[in-house]
């Protein structure tokens, strides 16, 4: 009985560990100062169209070609690259998604150096066009 009882215990122990990294994953807030900040891209065609080549040569590995988060480089991450086009991404603000770029979360890398301002903005303009595809 006692060894029964054992078993269950790691059991539960595994399933409340697993969802917690799966919750994780899932739940990277941005802080929310991120929201106020006001993409100055907006409705700029030539700026989406920069942003799309900026993702192609740098997120396009991890991320996939389409945005899904399955590009080749990020099925083997932990946690997955964000897919684009779901809910919790369309959800965010465009700041809140520069605020990602910038900062990064392991394993993704922070583009603060690596991307100018304008390059990042840039960048979330091409992200929401993706989410309209």
């Amino acid at each position: 009985m006692k060894a029964v009882i054992k078993v269950l215990v790691v059991f539960a122990l595994l399933i409340v560990s697993g969802t917690k990294s799966i919750a994780q994953e899932i739940s990277w807030v941005a802080p929310e100062y991120s929201s106020s900040l006001v993409n100055p891209f907006v409705g700029n065609q030539k700026a989406t169209n920069e942003g799309k080549v900026i993702f192609e040569q740098m997120c396009v590995l991890c991320h996939g070609a389409k945005g899904q988060g399955n590009g080749e480089a990020g099925l083997t991450l932990q946690p997955h690259p964000a897919n684009f086009l779901a809910l919790n991404v369309k959800n965010e603000t465009d700041g809140a998604i520069f605020w990602k770029i910038t900062n990064g979360k392991a394993p993704m890398a922070t583009y603060f150096e690596l991307l100018t301002d304008d390059q990042r903005w840039k960048l979330v303009n091409y992200i929401r066009e993706l989410e309209k595809k």
